[in-house]
């Protein structure tokens, strides 16, 4: 009989656990950095359990049975949470690679992209920007921020709460045009660089017919890209530490975190 209570008090307990895991599983699953392939699964299961633990003491979790229409509820709700901080962040990504993109199309490199398992087939440009933007992310230290914000969501938001849903929708879609104005910051200055010379090899072109615009104007854009990409490329540093300081900025804005 002691054993059968002490098996009931442990399933007790990992149901108890279960909640906070769900929450954040979720943000790991869909935020930058910790949702990179390169991240092994187990890794990330282990660091999901051990802030979980972190929670788990300091919270009054109710006992909510996981099979019933309210708990099933919980789970959704858990689930968004998480995942609408996540993909909050994510936009940054997103705006870098449509910059990138439109980057890479401008110079004619638009052809030579790497298979990225999280984004898919990028450009080469692309890519190296998800990259530098991965590490001036963890140079502001947004990895501790995100985790101290999703800590703190569980004080305002506690299990068994639910969050305003509608004002967390609004913010979300509020900040999906950033993808494409961060893009634009991102690219601007190179596209119109860009553009600059292919106006000129086209009146080229009108002045001198039998030029071979192929043999002379692919080379010419792609050496001038990459020398513009160097003289932006502290710019660009700059504009995407702007961008990840407006979604933690963001971040901190949805009620209850």
């Amino acid at each position: 009989m002691t054993e059968i209570d002490g098996i009931d008090e442990l399933v007790a307990m990992l149901t108890l656990f279960l909640w906070p895991m769900i929450r954040i599983s979720a943000f790991m699953i869909t935020a930058p950095l910790f949702s990179m392939d390169v991240i092994n699964l187990r890794i990330r299961l282990i660091v999901a359990v051990v802030l979980t633990f972190f929670i788990y003491d300091n919270q009054t979790i109710p006992t909510i049975d996981p099979l019933s229409a309210d708990g099933l509820w919980q789970i959704a709700t858990q689930v968004f949470i998480g995942a609408c901080m996540g993909f909050l962040l994510q936009i940054v990504n997103a705006a870098i690679v449509v910059g990138g993109e439109a980057i890479s199309n401008a110079m004619g490199l638009g052809f030579a992209s790497m298979v990225d398992p999280n984004l898919g087939n990028v450009p080469l440009i692309s890519q190296f920007m998800v990259i530098l933007s991965t590490f001036i992310f963890l140079t502001l230290g947004g990895h501790l921020v995100v985790i101290q914000l999703l800590f703190q969501s569980f004080d305002s938001i506690p299990i068994g709460s639910l969050p305003p849903f509608a004002d967390w929708l609004s913010i979300m879609f509020g900040w999906f045009p950033f993808i494409f104005l961060g893009a634009m910051n991102l690219a601007l200055s190179m596209m119109v660089s860009l553009l600059l010379l292919n106006i000129a090899l086209g009146v080229m072109t009108r002045s001198a017919p039998a030029l071979n615009i192929i043999a002379v104007g692919f080379p010419a854009i792609l050496l001038v890209g990459l020398l513009a990409f160097n003289v932006n490329i502290t710019a660009m540093v700059y504009a995407i530490q702007r961008l990840w300081t407006q979604a933690l900025a963001t971040l901190q804005l949805l009620p209850g975190v």
